[in-house]
């Protein structure tokens, strides 16, 4: 078999193909770098120590919760989910997810540790409008507007909510269930 034919191919289009690689390479778009999310600090935003039992601790919370209207989801001993809408202007919609974890911080279990993370949901509410194709086989086809629309919210932002002053609160409130009797 003759081989010095696939090698002369080969050594001319090699190059060539390099060439359209490295073009394509060039025209695509750079990769957006974002600074670095997090960094883990001994901060105690997201967390608060309870003279009390866990079970005690996720009662309170959920408690607190229900006091502000939030609609629990998921009620136990070591975990309460819960969320609350918000509609801050006629075309938007906040929502609000808490979630709260109670461990055991206390060989004997009657100190506690709540781990509380809140997560916001941002939606906008985007218009579409419909139209209709008719098509005809000789003329072609004709496209008519018509006033109908869909009206749907999309999802535009997902953050977790960082203010210590909103954590803060929500502990107080916790702290405020706790020493109001027993809530086991």
């Amino acid at each position: 078999m003759n081989l010095s034919w696939i090698r002369g191919k080969t050594s001319v289009a090699l190059p060539g193909a390099l060439g359209v690689l490295a073009l394509l390479a060039g025209c695509a778009a750079p990769i957006k770098q974002f600074p670095l999310q997090e960094q883990f600090a001994s901060t105690a935003t997201y967390s608060r120590l309870f003279d009390a039992t866990p079970a005690q601790t996720c009662e309170a919370s959920r408690r607190a919760l229900l006091s502000q209207g939030y609609l629990v989801n998921t009620a136990r001993k070591d975990l309460v989910d819960a969320q609350k809408s918000f509609q801050p202007e006629p075309e938007s919609h906040l929502q609000i997810a808490i979630r709260v974890v109670c461990a055991p911080e206390s060989v004997d279990g009657k100190v506690s540790l709540g781990f509380v993370t809140a997560l916001q949901d941002t939606y906008a509410l985007k218009k579409s409008n419909n139209s209709a194709s008719l098509g005809v086989g000789a003329i072609g086809s004709v496209s008519l507007p018509f006033s109908a629309s869909n009206d749907s919210l999309v999802k535009v932002s997902s953050e977790t909510i960082t203010s210590d002053g909103f954590y803060d609160s929500f502990f107080d409130l916790v702290r405020r269930y706790l020493v109001m009797g027993d809530t086991e």
